[in-house]
């Protein structure tokens, strides 16, 4: 998937139909002149749907949809008919994808299985017929209730990445080449900074015809959490991911140094993201010889587990892989 077309935010207006109105009618018939009230209610509006399709990885196709619009309901009948319900506006979308209003920023649903279902905007309800107002002190009632008017906002679409493993890192840390390597995947891939403007999605093919999905996210920088370069786009991706793939070049002034930043960042913009499991995989190590490795070992934290990798010389790729597969499997372990 080009990267023009991978949409990851979007605003629409959405309005659910209105109910309809409940009927004022009378029963009239050759030999029951008085047969007193039969209207009945109205339809109800329109639902505004959403529905998780796997099959879906983009926002893509609601780019050019500004307003979505569910049906009315219909107005009630004589013989007590209730009238027609509106038909409900289904949209479906990529799992992973948030509903928030767009004015409250309040989340309205948030979308993960496919085929799941969340109402986002109820349609009105019908009105009561007049067939519903009779009573002993009133025969004839001649009124009805009027349906409900149907729900209208503007809300935003977000996309957040649904992936075993979210590649995290500065800008030129491999992490394309990476992707490529091990998948099918076919990023952008050059020598300068943020040449990965949009996640990219491999899945990555483990023993036993067993595979994960990894993501390739836009470079992280220092103060991200505040927005700057690709900021808050790029850690939005990072919370549903369920494996931290941390990738350093080995050439870095400090391996260690670049590993605490990069964290420090995931931490200001959600602390919940440290209780994810992690793993460094230490890239370019083509370039480096062993007591580079050797003092580069001494000065990261022991607890992490760390893989010396190429993507180009193909080095440390099977053990890469191998020690993914235990933390999606033993996430504690």
């Amino acid at each position: 998937m080009s990267s023009a077309n991978f949409i990851d935010h979007i605003k629409i207006n959405c309005r659910s139909g209105a109910g309809g109105a409940g009927s004022v009618h009378f029963r009239r018939e050759k030999f029951v002149p008085k047969g007193g009230p039969d209207g009945g209610d109205g339809g109800r509006g329109g639902h505004i749907i959403l529905k998780g399709n796997k099959n879906l990885w983009t926002l893509l196709h609601l780019r050019y949809k500004r307003h979505i619009k569910a049906e009315s309901g219909q107005p009630g009948g004589g013989q007590q008919k209730t009238g027609a319900d509106g038909k409900d506006v289904t949209i479906e979308v990529p799992l992973g994808t948030v509903v928030k209003n767009a004015e409250t920023e309040e989340v309205m649903a948030e979308i993960t299985e496919d085929g799941e279902e969340a109402v986002l905007l109820e349609g009105g309800l019908g009105g009561l017929g007049n067939v519903y107002f009779k009573s002993s002190v009133n025969q004839s009632p001649r009124y009805a209730q009027p349906g409900t008017p149907g729900k209208e906002a503007w809300v935003v679409l977000e996309l957040k990445l649904l992936a075993d493993v979210g590649l995290v890192g500065f800008p030129n840390a491999g992490k394309s080449t990476l992707l490529s390597v091990l998948s099918a995947a076919k990023p952008k891939i050059a020598s300068y900074p943020f040449t990965t403007l949009k996640p990219n999605l491999g899945m990555v093919f483990y023993r036993d015809r067993r595979s994960f999905v990894m993501a390739d996210i836009p470079g992280i920088i220092e103060d991200a959490h505040k927005g700057k370069g690709l900021g808050l786009r790029f850690l939005r991706h990072i919370e549903r991911n369920s494996l931290l793939l941390f990738v350093i070049p080995a050439d870095s002034d400090s391996v260690k140094k670049e590993y605490e930043v990069l964290l420090e960042e995931l931490r200001k913009y959600n602390p919940e993201l440290m209780d994810k499991p992690r793993l460094l995989a230490i890239s370019k190590c083509d370039l480096i010889d062993e007591e580079i490795k050797s003092w580069i070992l001494d000065e990261i934290p022991g607890e992490l587990k760390r893989v010396f990798i190429s993507s180009v010389a193909q080095i440390g790729l099977q053990e890469l892989k191998d020690e993914i597969w235990k933390l999606l499997q033993h996430p504690q372990g």
